[in-house]
C-alpha cells in the first residue's frame, strides 16, 4: 500500500516516488503557449507561457551597430532581460533602484544574444541592431529558456515585418532555436523544471538547440553531488523531445521554411 503523499523540501512524494505538482510525467513539458504580436508598438513581439512562467519578448530593429562593428556591413543582436518586482512570490526590488545589474541578469542577457546570433545571418541584416527585450512577468523556473524560445518568435516576426516594408531583402534567420531546462531531482531525470524542482535539483541544466539538432549552449551545474559524463548525455537526450515541441510551435507561428523537426 502506497504511503500518504507528503511534502518534503517543497516537493511531493508518495511511496518514495517523486510526484510532480502538476501531475506531469518526468518527460513532459508544462503547458506551453506562445502568443504573437502582443506589443503593437514593437516590430516583433511574443508572450510565452510555460506553466506559471510568463515572459514578454519584444524585438526592436534600429539603424546602426556597435562601434566595434561599424563598416563591416553586418548587423548585431543584443538582449536585455529583467523581472518585474512581483514576478516572484515576494517582491524583488528593480535592479535600476539598486544602481547596477546583478551578475545573473548579465549572464542571461548574453545567453539570449548568443543563442539568437547563432541562427541569424548577420550580413542579411545590414548594419542594423536587433534589440531583444525579455521581461519576466511571472517566474516559476525556466525564465531564461522561455526567454530564448519566445525571443526567436519576436525576432522572426520583426524580420517578416521589415521584409514586407522592403527594409530587408530576405529573412535573416538560418534556423530556429529553442531552449529548455532539464535536471536530476531525487535521482530522477526531469524535463522542464518548475521552481520547486529546480531549487531541489542535484543537477540543473539548460539546453539550447537549433531546429537542425545542433547544440548552441549547454549549462550544467551539480549541486552537492557530482554527475558522470553518461548522466550528461542522458540529460541532453531528455531535453531533445521537449525542444522539438517548442521548435514546432515556433514554426507553426512564423511559418518560415527553415530546418526544424
Amino acid at each position: 500500500m502506497a504511503s500518504t503523499p507528503k511534502r518534503l523540501n517543497g516537493l511531493l512524494y508518495s511511496g518514495g516516488k517523486l510526484m510532480r505538482s502538476d501531475q506531469r510525467s518526468a518527460t513532459e513539458l508544462r503547458r506551453v503557449e506562445i502568443t504573437p504580436n502582443v506589443v503593437s508598438s514593437a516590430e516583433g513581439s511574443a508572450l510565452i507561457r510555460l506553466g506559471e512562467t510568463q515572459v514578454v519578448c519584444t524585438a526592436s530593429i534600429e539603424d546602426g551597430v556597435p562601434q566595434f562593428m561599424k563598416g563591416c556591413g553586418r548587423g548585431w543582436i543584443t538582449s536585455e532581460y529583467a523581472m518585474i518586482p512581483r514576478a516572484t512570490e515576494t517582491r524583488t526590488p528593480r535592479e535600476a533602484t539598486r544602481g547596477r545589474q546583478a551578475g545573473r541578469t548579465m549572464e542571461i542577457q548574453r545567453l539570449i544574444g548568443r543563442s539568437l546570433r547563432a541562427v541569424t545571418d548577420l550580413e542579411a541584416m545590414g548594419e542594423r541592431t536587433a534589440w531583444i527585450d525579455c521581461d519576466v512577468i511571472r517566474a516559476d523556473g525556466g525564465t531564461r529558456t522561455a526567454s530564448i524560445t519566445g525571443a526567436l518568435v519576436a525576432l522572426g516576426l520583426a524580420a517578416q515585418r521589415l521584409l514586407e516594408h522592403k527594409v530587408l531583402r530576405r529573412i535573416p534567420l538560418r534556423d530556429y532555436v529553442a531552449a529548455i531546462s532539464v535536471g536530476m531531482v531525487g535521482g530522477e531525470i526531469l524535463l522542464d523544471l518548475d521552481y520547486s524542482e529546480d531549487s531541489n535539483a542535484e543537477v540543473d541544466m539548460n539546453v539550447v538547440m537549433t531546429g537542425s539538432d545542433q547544440l548552441v549552449e549547454v549549462q550544467a551545474t551539480a549541486e552537492g553531488k557530482a554527475f558522470s559524463p553518461d548522466d550528461l548525455l542522458k540529460l541532453v537526450e531528455a531535453a531533445r523531445p521537449g525542444i522539438h515541441t517548442l521548435l514546432n510551435l515556433q514554426q507553426s507561428i512564423l511559418k518560415i521554411n527553415l530546418p526544424c523537426r
